[in-house]
């Protein structure tokens, strides 16, 4: 057989792996990490599988650890970092770092939170890691080195004041958001109702203030999660007590205010209801916020001139407390984590409408955080 010959077959053959290589990567579908509660069957960190077809996979527990209630990638995705919904000795509580090694996490380190009660957790570009400590009211400033190991505390962001609510008593911090393209963060206090500004000091390793430093929202709101434009200068605020949305964007004076604020639910919903999580589409053409009590994904048209929202429709979360969700990394897909009835559920986006389908669903122990590798 001439050299001809055999370079044409070993050509055929390659094009032939290539096509296999490429079909088994379809067919794998695409890996999400679960954080939970712990006081129940879970017994940490669990890893699912979104399929193609919008079919749910169980690959098992992870990690061993208590309360991960809330996860975060670091920016070279080789480092998982986890809050732990719990108090130390000393009334705090901790972060922690992990590798991630196929289908495992390896431990790394386990640092103070800075405050009692975590339940949020973001990494800068830089390594600069970010808690929100609820009951403490605060927020915590810690940093991931190259080998994935968390510094001790650096720096506390106490908050101050009250609301007008039972649950507004005194601060609590519920989630600590980095503004794109700058050096900004922006702290969400349930318990003082207010939005809190500030900057990351790489040279003093410190959280320093903005002026102003805080913008309050309406009155019981009880602002708790955030979501940005990707295009425009605008920014949703998600409001758990009175279940509602915010539009706020930065002004000419480079000042936050409030442009508007509307309902995440029907006009003929009256029992109780407290809103969880909130995310706009990559192509900022729809917003999606979910609800307990009514138990449902809001889905909303985003006005592409002036960002104001427009009901579309509810979408039922098929199961009770859907505390989290996210959507698919090519966004076609929109996955819900109920907490109260142990389910992770998947539905079909359509990116034309922003209309979802419901799919499938798969048994997760208490989950409260969805995020993909």
């Amino acid at each position: 057989m001439n050299k001809t010959i055999i370079t044409i077959i070993i050509a055929i053959l390659s094009g032939c792996n290539t096509d296999i290589n490429n079909k088994t990567t379809k067919v794998d579908g695409d890996y999400f990490y679960v954080g939970t509660y712990t006081d129940g069957e879970s017994d940490g960190i669990y890893k699912y599988k979104l399929n193609y077809d919008g079919s749910l996979d169980s690959i098992g527990l992870v990690a061993i650890t208590e309360n991960p209630s809330f996860l975060a990638l670091s920016s070279d995705k080789k480092y998982l970092v986890t809050c732990n919904e719990i108090n130390s000795a000393d009334g705090q509580g901790t972060v922690e770092s992990y590798k991630i090694d196929g289908d495992s996490l390896t431990f790394i380190n386990r640092s103070l939170s800075g405050g009692a009660h975590p339940c949020f957790v973001a990494i800068e570009d830089k390594g600069y890691v970010l808690t929100a400590n609820y009951t403490g009211g605060n927020i915590g400033l810690l940093k991931l080195n190259d080998n994935g190991e968390l510094s001790l505390l650096l720096d506390v962001e106490q908050h101050y004041g009250e609301g007008d609510t039972e649950r507004q008593d005194k601060p609590h911090a519920h989630s600590v958001w980095l503004v794109p393209n700058t050096d900004e963060v922006i702290s969400v206090d349930l318990g003082t109702n207010e939005l809190w500004f500030s900057k990351i000091d790489s040279i003093s390793n410190k959280l320093t203030p903005e002026n102003p430093q805080k913008l309050s929202l309406e009155k019981g709101a009880g602002p708790r999660h955030l979501s940005f434009h990707p295009k425009q200068n605008f920014i949703y605020v998600l409001n758990e007590l009175n279940s509602t949305i915010s539009l706020v964007r930065k002004n000419d004076i480079g000042n936050y205010e409030i442009l508007n604020t509307i309902s995440t639910l029907p006009i003929d919903f009256v029992d109780k209801n407290t809103c969880a999580d909130i995310h706009v589409s990559s192509d900022g053409k729809f917003l999606y916020a979910s609800n307990r009590g009514h138990n449902s994904i809001a889905i909303f048209n985003i006005d592409d001139e002036n960002g104001e929202l427009s009901i579309i429709g509810f979408e039922s979360t098929m199961g009770d407390g859907p505390r989290n969700f996210t959507l698919s990394l090519d966004g076609k897909f929109l996955l819900v984590a109920n907490q109260n009835t142990n389910n992770i559920v998947s539905f079909k986006r359509n990116i034309e409408n922003g209309e979802l389908v419901f799919v499938s669903e798969v048994n997760a122990p208490k989950p409260v955080c969805l995020l993909f590798e």
